[in-house]
């Protein structure tokens, strides 16, 4: 019975170890093909021409507070894959000039959309982990044209106290 144990306990410590030595490593590697990454990562969410390259994102929402992009170059070889629900990335958008396709090459699709009559806008909500800490919800507002007027960003009311009771 004690040799059954320590076996055991040997394999759990085994299991773990080989689970440690895949953390923190790349799912993909930049020079993959196409073909390679979707192999690795699945079918992506959705696809975006972005003048000669192609995004591959990966949407892990609506609760997943995260959406990859796999940049394919035009030699059809991965370049970059990044989170993109980022401030950094947020950041890019610019009030008055970014549009809608310009919204989804930068940070993806939302999770979710609204339409305000009164103000005559379109909200896009992206639930995204704040320095990799706070729950955070960014919401884009387009005008009717499509055009970004705005961005706002705050806790996410989903985690508030309560939320979920």
């Amino acid at each position: 019975m004690r040799r059954m144990y320590r076996i055991s306990v040997a394999l759990a410590l085994l299991a773990g170890l080989g689970a440690c030595a895949t953390l923190g490593t790349a799912p993909v590697v930049p020079g993959q093909s196409e073909a390679e990454v979707i192999a690795r990562l699945g079918q992506p969410t959705h696809i975006y021409a972005d003048g000669a390259s192609r995004l591959l994102e990966y949407m892990h929402g609506p609760m997943g507070q995260a959406t990859e992009m796999a940049r394919i170059g035009p030699d059809g070889k991965l370049v970059t894959y990044e989170q993109v629900l980022t401030m950094r990335s947020f950041a890019k958008i610019t009030v008055g000039a970014a549009d809608k396709n310009t919204v989804l090459r930068t940070i993806g699709a939302p999770s979710e959309t609204r339409y305000y009559a009164a103000s005559r806008l379109e909200e896009w909500s992206y639930p995204f982990k704040d320095n990799g800490v706070w729950d955070s919800l960014m919401a884009v507002y387009f005008d009717q044209t499509g055009i970004v007027r705005k961005l706002q960003n705050g806790p996410d009311p989903r985690y508030q106290l309560g939320a979920f009771d």
